[in-house]
């Protein structure tokens, strides 16, 4: 059995990401198993969402960090990689300068990627497979910057789209003003023909909150419960949340606006359910690199 090793680098609002996965075929299966993930919390929207620009020490974080990201995939000899940044640095000005001399000085190419992209790649983790063919499924998937929401309806994708709304956009208070009423609306509009409509969630903070809810195989959480939790972590101060609840400081001031999120789209889709899948960019990118790898073996074959 070949076993094969692919890397992908997510460049997110409120952190970075490596995750490697083993990619192996067996039976006529391809099976991707996690190998390892690791999260630097470098929060790049704090600075582009207030000034539009990265500053020099977050910029000189990250820099540093790709170079060890190079680094660790070369010691896993990773058959290919792909690095993709988000909403934040779609939005600093410094963007392509920073990106510019992170190819220069750890040989790794980054694709700035818009939310149309971001909800195709997510899309490519076979997210239709696992549904149930006779139901509707909003594909929701929560960042620092922007929020990804995907319809899929009796088994296809039918619409697709990014909203300026994310955790720190909140946080620091620079949601565009109109940007609630434009989800608002566009679930009402995209919504009122889906039945018992259900929504699939994706992120670290839903994936916290879900945790934070009677402990069950199936991760899923309702309404009831997740609006239930809301109330109580609003109780807490930062430190309070941190030593009460053992969580991370960027993980802390973060969750609550979250919630809030998951929260709004639930009661305009009139959705009773988010189930929690541990899915994300990342795993997309996988599934795209491993795409290309058998496409290019099969072309020489």
């Amino acid at each position: 059995m070949k076993i094969m090793k692919f890397a992908a680098i997510d460049i997110g609002s409120n952190a970075i990401r490596l995750l490697f996965m083993n990619v192996f075929e067996e039976g006529g299966n391809t099976h991707f198993k996690k190998s390892s993930l690791i999260r630097v919390p470098i929060r790049l929207g704090t600075d582009t969402f207030i000034d539009k620009y990265i500053s020099p020490i977050k910029g000189e974080k990250l820099i540093k960090s790709m170079k060890a990201f190079r680094h660790l995939m070369e010691v896993h000899e990773v058959v290919n990689y792909r690095a993709c940044a988000t909403s934040a640095m779609r939005e600093a000005a410094n963007g392509p300068e920073i990106i510019k001399r992170i190819e220069d000085e750890s040989d790794i190419k980054i694709d700035i990627i818009d939310g149309k992209e971001e909800a195709s790649i997510i899309f490519d983790n076979k997210i239709a497979d696992t549904l149930e063919p006779d139901k509707d499924y909003l594909y929701v998937d929560v960042g620092g910057g922007s929020t990804e929401i995907t319809l899929f309806s009796k088994g296809i994708c039918t619409f697709s789209a990014s909203f300026n709304v994310g955790t720190i956009k909140i946080l620091k208070d620079c949601v565009p003003k109109g940007e609630f009423i434009r989800i608002k609306e566009c679930l009402l509009d995209i919504c009122p023909n889906c039945e018992n409509i259900e929504i699939i969630g994706s992120g670290g903070n839903i994936n916290r909150l879900v945790k934070l809810a009677t402990p069950r195989k199936e991760k899923y959480i309702s309404y009831k419960e997740l609006k239930s939790i809301f109330y109580d972590l609003k109780q807490y101060s930062h430190e309070e949340l941190m030593i009460n609840y053992n969580m991370n400081p960027d993980r802390a001031d973060v969750i609550i606006p979250a919630a809030t999120i998951f929260l709004s789209v639930m009661e305009w889709a009139k959705a009773e359910t988010i189930h929690v899948p541990k899915i994300g960019v990342s795993d997309g990118i996988v599934h795209q690199l491993y795409k290309e790898y058998k496409s290019n073996r099969l072309l020489i074959s």
